[in-house]
């Protein structure tokens, strides 16, 4: 795709009104040409400056084009909110979340308000509708959804251009749509009174309130750092490992996990253990809280690996873990549960390759905070069968108005999470995931089965809303799985079904990071809602 020229100009306003050594704001690299991406992005960030609004930004031409509105943007077609046009930013600004210093300019508490992508509403070069003052947007953001309208009125006597913005009549349209009604993050969760108390936390609604703190930035869960990476790389197969604050025993550092291919180089255990610190900031949301079920493989990905429920008595102290209060005679009763990221070190340590967190949180074993679609194919079933029935789920979520996100499974299938406000059961919840998979499946009947045994399906997909009980789960977002090449179960965006280079195993443990460097984590926008689940038919 074409690339734009350098963005020096564009960006000249933005970095002459702002002092880099004092603000963490981004700089961005005026000088590098930028690449237009599959998909255009916006933000829309919640800026409590000398007063509060809302920073709306569109991604044209390798910048942020911007307008502050100070009541915000709103889903009901009847508002017409003033916007003043403002200077483009960087890119790089589309995931600023944090204190701008008082006394610099905008200083103030910056939360990520929504995010997503858009497109042009309308044919033509999005930056000549700028200039010509009226830019028709659709929007697929968390909150945000529809057809917006931007367009110019005038100038106030400062020479700022005047514009409104407003949300036509359409099937996202909502009277008496607030902003101010949904004030979290979409990027952490945070409200900008938490972002301003203490900027390097995300807050968990959905844990319990001693736990729902959890520091970004601090040796526990930062990133691990490049001495202690190097110090991994180092060691002899044997050896003591120092990583977010704890010293791990390592063992048989130089063992293969995850055997060689025509596409793929045989992975080591340190090799994996690097992973596993690099990726547990990410996936610690999805794992705090909840009892781990580990799927090991000591001998590695080669040979039959079994289930690991009950965590060790000679296993560290400082592990954190979970009495099932439930627990009959003979079953696991202690559990791991990973609420900080060098627990899943010592999980993976353990020869743990997959990682399975319950969807119940252990204060409240009893009620899910997920309602899980499991695309389970049969020996018949081709990946584009799995996408029809993908595509399908995205369709009846969109028509539900459910915020709900796709991944691959990293062997054949695709999993979608739908987040739900605790209060139902597990058995009401797979009633709704039964009765959506069977509407879904009506449409395409000779795909699926509804036979439990795998012999007795015919070699037909099944919709597994049977997943949907305590104790049973699906693999976590980021594990690996355990297949040469160690292939990931990788967030997708709904958009990427449509993507002919998609496949379920197609995200190998090695480019995991830089996956999530161009996408981000695709998974976030599930931490942060409340919504509930609607009656079906």
């Amino acid at each position: 795709m074409a690339t734009s020229p350098p963005s020096t100009e564009k960006l000249a306003s933005y970095r002459r009104k702002r002092d880099f050594s004092r603000t963490s704001e981004p700089a961005g690299d005026p000088s590098a040409p930028a690449a237009e991406p599959a998909a255009r992005r916006f933000v829309v960030q919640r800026h409590r400056a000398r007063r509060l609004h809302y920073d709306v930004r569109f991604e044209i031409d390798g910048v942020l084009v911007s307008w502050a509105v100070p009541k915000g943007p709103t889903l009901d077609p009847a508002a017409r909110h003033a916007a003043f046009h403002v200077e483009d930013h960087p890119i790089e600004y589309i995931d600023f979340e944090g204190v701008i210093p008082a006394g610099e300019y905008g200083g103030g508490d910056v939360i990520v308000w929504d995010a997503g992508t858009w497109e042009p509403a309308k044919p033509g070069d999005p930056a000549a509708a700028v200039a010509g003052g009226e830019l028709q947007a659709e929007l697929h953001g968390t909150k945000l959804r529809g057809r917006f309208i931007l367009v110019r009125t005038g100038r106030d006597s400062g020479g700022k251009e005047q514009w409104l913005m407003l949300h036509k009549h359409d099937d996202f349209a909502v009277a008496g749509w607030d902003p101010e009604q949904h004030p979290r993050s979409v990027l952490s969760g945070r409200t900008n009174d938490e972002v301003l108390a203490d900027p390097d936390r995300m807050w968990r609604s959905d844990l319990p309130a001693g736990e729902a703190s959890i520091a970004l930035k601090d040796a526990g869960t930062g990133r691990p750092s490049p001495a202690e990476l190097t110090a991994l790389e180092e060691l002899p197969a044997t050896g003591r490992w120092e990583i977010f604050g704890r010293e791990l025993k390592v063992t048989n550092l130089d063992k293969v996990l995850f055997p060689g291919s025509a596409e793929h180089e045989p992975i080591t255990k340190r090799e994996f253990l690097r992973y596993t610190a690099q990726i547990a900031p990410v996936a610690l949301p999805y794992l705090a809280g909840r009892a781990l079920n580990m799927h090991r493989y000591p001998q590695g990905a080669a040979s039959k690996g079994f289930w690991h429920k009950e965590l060790p008595d000679w296993a560290p102290d400082w592990l954190p873990r979970w009495e099932n209060p439930d627990a009959d005679p003979g079953e696991s009763r202690t559990y791991l549960v990973v609420n900080e990221p060098a627990a899943l070190v010592w999980a993976a340590n353990f020869g743990a390759l997959e990682w399975h967190a319950w969807t119940s949180l252990t204060d409240r074993p009893q009620q899910p905070s997920y309602a899980l679609i499991d695309i389970d194919p049969g020996d018949s079933t081709s990946w584009q069968d799995v996408l029809v029935l993908a595509r399908l789920h995205r369709t009846a979520f969109e028509h539900l108005q459910l915020l709900a996100v796709p991944k691959v499974t990293g062997r054949r299938g695709i999993q979608i999470w739908v987040p739900i406000s605790r209060g139902p059961s597990f058995s009401e919840t797979r009633q709704w995931v039964e009765q959506l998979s069977k509407t879904v499946g009506a449409v395409v009947p000779e795909l699926l089965s509804w036979k439990w045994g795998v012999r007795d399906r015919g070699g037909k997909a099944r919709l597994d809303y049977t997943q949907n009980a305590i104790n049973k789960t699906l693999v976590a977002p980021y594990s690996a799985r355990p297949a040469p090449g160690a292939p990931v179960s990788m967030p997708i965006s709904w958009d990427e079904l449509d993507d002919p280079e998609l496949k379920p195993d197609g995200f190998a443990m090695r480019v995991v990071a830089q996956r999530i460097a161009e996408k981000g984590d695709l998974f976030r926008p599930l931490l942060n809602t409340d919504q509930r689940l609607p009656r079906l038919g």
